[in-house]
């Protein structure tokens, strides 16, 4: 493993080049040459007809459901083990959010079906830390009633699952290329699909609906600005010519994490499912220690930084910026959130830092039993 404070040089002169050139030749409004070479890229790497470069995750995931027709009036089945960013994407259309009870990450399936009613239009899985749901199970529900499946995949570049890629298996995914995940570009994402009327309808939606697509003239419908930047796009396509490096030392840091914080005590590694090829996304650890939720605090405090000591993950229900919907409680999903250890590792973090965090937690886990 050789974590580095910074990107390679190959990668970095690979950037500055075509900055240059871009800059050479700016400011040109209508210039999209990085943003198209890097959808070209991401469907011949991920084995797919077509790929839509965005601004976000979050602008992936309200394009997909736009382009799908999703609207007020409409639910949208999502896991109650979701970030808010999920929530977001569907609210943005006008439709209501239902929570779908998720222990241990996987959907509930009897709580699926009992949630399932003549309103919805989609099911939205998230893959929380790279994992994912039972997706050929949830492909099978889907087609029988009629409804679309949309992947929330923004954690889960590079998955695979029973040897299909994550984000690939509904009729759409959705990614995003913030800083910290495995295929970065400070921000960004796109979205994969082999539908091409869907493809269409989505880029004219992030292109304020000037462009045309199958049964929608130009300017016929309302979009947003949702398009990737240039500059974002240059660093994205550079990154994406290195994706299986990045994969690689993902995975090698999570798991050399997870062997040098071996035998503290109270927490456990969450392996994934056999069906799983896991991209290692984050260090994932079941935290039997009292309180675990204020143990995750005060790793973040300690410099730790994990998913529900920094960022507050908690399942949908519980957020304030939500009351109004009054969502149904999922007592499985806030279980398996309240007990994990999600730790946030990206490609600077050296071994001497993944060390450092690794000596931190287990000094906590031993103080605090």
């Amino acid at each position: 493993m050789t974590p580095t404070t910074a990107p390679p040089a190959t990668m970095r002169a690979t950037v500055l080049g075509r900055m240059a050139e871009l800059l050479d030749r700016s400011p040109d409004p209508t210039g999209d040459e990085h943003a198209r070479a890097f959808e070209t890229e991401l469907a011949d790497r991920f084995s797919t007809a077509h790929a839509v470069a965005v601004s976000s995750g979050t602008a992936a995931l309200h394009t997909a459901l736009a382009a799908y027709g999703v609207t007020a009036g409409d639910e949208v089945l999502v896991p109650g083990a979701c970030v808010v960013m999920t929530i977001a994407a569907i609210r943005a259309t006008g439709a209501t959010p239902v929570l779908v009870d998720s222990p241990g990450g996987e959907l509930d399936f009897d709580d699926l079906a009992a949630k399932t009613t003549a309103r919805t239009q989609a099911v939205l899985p998230v893959h929380l830390a790279g994992r994912c749901a039972d997706l050929a199970r949830l492909t099978a529900y889907c087609a029988d009633r009629g409804l679309r499946l949309i992947e929330d995949a923004c954690q889960a570049q590079g998955t695979a699952y029973d040897g299909g890629w994550a984000g690939t298996f509904g009729d759409a995914g959705c990614f995003s290329t913030k800083d910290g995940k495995l295929l970065w570009s400070g921000e960004g994402g796109y979205l994969l699909t082999d539908d091409a009327a869907f493809a269409a309808r989505a880029r004219s939606f992030a292109t304020h609906g000037f462009l045309p697509a199958p049964g929608q003239p130009a300017s016929s419908r309302l979009g947003h600005n949702y398009r990737m930047p240039e500059p974002v796009a240059i660093i994205a396509r550079a990154n994406l010519a290195r994706f299986d490096e990045l994969l690689a030392l993902r995975r090698e840091q999570t798991r050399h994490l997870l062997d040098a914080v071996a035998g503290a005590p109270g927490l456990t590694p969450i392996e994934p499912g056999p069906r799983h090829d896991w991209n290692g996304y984050a260090p994932l650890l079941r935290v039997s220690l009292e309180r675990p939720r204020d143990f995750c605090a005060r790793l973040a405090r300690r410099g730790v930084p994990n998913s529900v000591g920094t960022y507050g993950l908690t399942t949908a229900d519980r957020l304030a910026s939500l009351n109004d919907l009054a969502l149904a409680p999922c007592p499985a999903a806030r279980a398996n959130l309240d007990t994990t250890l999600a730790i946030v590792v990206h490609e600077g973090h050296s071994t001497a830092r993944l060390d450092e965090m690794a000596r931190i937690i287990t000094e906590e886990a031993r103080q605090w039993r």
